[in-house]
């Protein structure tokens, strides 16, 4: 018989590691490939990690709630074959052949290094365990190694887990949290009350529920979205313009072609990959608005990768990315946008699906809504938000004279960050947007 390590895949840039959730099968069990085997959580995506082999479940490495690094042996699978053949890496420890899980734990190494280098002021001991995502929320929060230490964990063994930290910074300064920090050096007796001295934030009013009130626990991931929000709008300077457009044209041109675009592609042509499809070009005319800010720098975006807000079967939303979004005709982008709304509803997404965008599209006409002001999805620097599609009365401009008619029409509400994006760019990229919907072929083929 042979022996296949099960490892950690990679799952997208800055993702090093993630936390063991469940296991899905048992020692023992038959597993066939692409049959999932465990689910892990990142702080961007839980996901199932499924084998790629069949074979028996023979060794569990890690235990529920373990971190583990990406590259990582999780559970060795037996599979059938010649006793000899047992994989060497197991016998010998040698490197792994495959090129793409070499570099990956290579990627892994020179992230790992880079966050202990970043968190030398944080250290674990044997009595305390500090994963670097911990680290470097410490190191970013300001949080000193006795500070760190007082905070209990929830984790395995107490660990200090990613919420821990996050609860210990939003309460930080309160009475129940507020640690005092030692001054390194001796100061006179009005030196708490100079400047530098820290001042407590200000907490939020106490809720008091009633016996007859519900208290439900938020989820992992409505906890993680909450936190992003805040923090978005913590670092960007959030400011809005809105513009209606007339998609009468789009809407005449979708009804006569939906149906035989269906028959012919096995896909339901939604207006979604219409507008993203308009987006990218506005993208490209305004590479400006493809851009990210770090440390007073700008990096502006090579690719044009475009995040779609999906909704979760538990309410929350998600953002799956379109790669290249400018490269895809509007079949390419028609199938893009169905598979990942779809393995979204159905929590299929995989880390890489949601890594990587460089600007974010959410369709607020879905609930119902006809404008929104969205907080922006960092690090990026805009959001646009689809209002629905109303019939109403308008003043229609034609050659021989303006009447009233009924038209289709929806207002679009573009966020940006006026840290690096003024009124004039951001209104203009709005507008064409505008633009190129109201300019649609009512002839196209497709």
């Amino acid at each position: 018989m042979a022996k296949f390590e099960l490892k950690l895949p990679k799952m997208g840039e800055s993702v090093a590691e993630a936390t063991v959730t469940s296991w899905l099968k048992n020692i023992g069990d038959t597993i066939e490939a692409d049959e999932a085997v465990f689910e892990i959580a990142t702080d961007k995506v839980d996901s199932e990690v499924p084998s790629e082999v069949d074979g028996v479940l023979i060794e569990k490495r890690f235990e529920v709630d373990d971190v583990v690094q990406v590259g990582e042996v999780i559970a060795i699978i037996e599979t059938e074959g010649d006793g000899n053949e047992t994989d060497p890496k197991i016998e010998t420890g040698a490197e792994p052949e495959d090129t793409e899980t070499a570099h990956a734990v290579a990627e892994v190494s020179k992230t790992v290094t880079a966050a202990q280098d970043q968190t030398a002021t944080v250290t674990s001991t044997d009595e305390r365990f500090y994963s670097p995502l911990v680290k470097n929320i410490a190191k970013k929060e300001g949080l000193s190694q006795s500070e760190l230490d007082t905070i209990s964990g929830t984790g395995k063994d107490n660990r200090v887990t990613k919420n821990d930290i996050l609860d210990y910074v939003a309460h930080r300064g309160s009475e129940s949290t507020a640690k005092p920090v030692e001054s390194p050096k001796p100061q006179s007796a009005k030196a708490p009350e100079t400047k530098t001295a820290s001042k407590p934030e200000s907490q939020p009013a106490p809720v008091v529920a009633s016996g007859d009130d519900e208290i439900i626990e938020m989820s992992r991931m409505g906890k993680l979205i909450a936190h992003h929000m805040v923090e978005s709008t913590q670092t960007s300077a959030h400011v809005q313009s809105f513009i209606e457009a007339d998609v009468t044209k789009i809407w005449n041109w979708r009804k006569k072609v939906k149906d035989g675009f269906a028959k012919r592609e096995g896909e339901n042509l939604t207006f979604t990959p219409i507008f993203m499809e308009a987006i990218a070009k506005a993208l490209r005319d305004f590479p400006m608005m493809n851009i990210s800010l770090q440390d007073n720098k700008i990096i502006k975006k090579k690719h044009i990768n475009l995040g779609m807000a999906a909704a979760l079967p538990d309410g929350n939303l998600i953002v799956p990315v379109i790669k290249d979004a400018d490269q895809l005709n509007l079949v390419g982008m028609t199938k893009k946008v169905n598979d990942l709304a779809g393995r979204a509803r159905v929590n299929k997404l995989k880390p890489d699906d949601i890594q990587g965008g460089t600007y974010t599209v959410t369709n607020v006409g879905t609930f119902g809504s006809i404008m929104g002001t969205p907080i922006i999805n960092q690090p990026q620097v805009g959001i646009l938000a689809l209002g629905a599609i109303r019939k109403v009365p308008a003043v229609v401009e034609t050659p021989e004279g303006d009447f009233i008619g009924i038209r289709y029409r929806m207002f679009l509400s573009h966020s940006y960050d006026h840290r690096v994006v003024n009124g004039a760019l951001g209104g203009q990229f709005v507008k064409a947007v505008k633009d190129y919907l109201e300019a649609w072929d009512s002839n196209r083929e497709i």
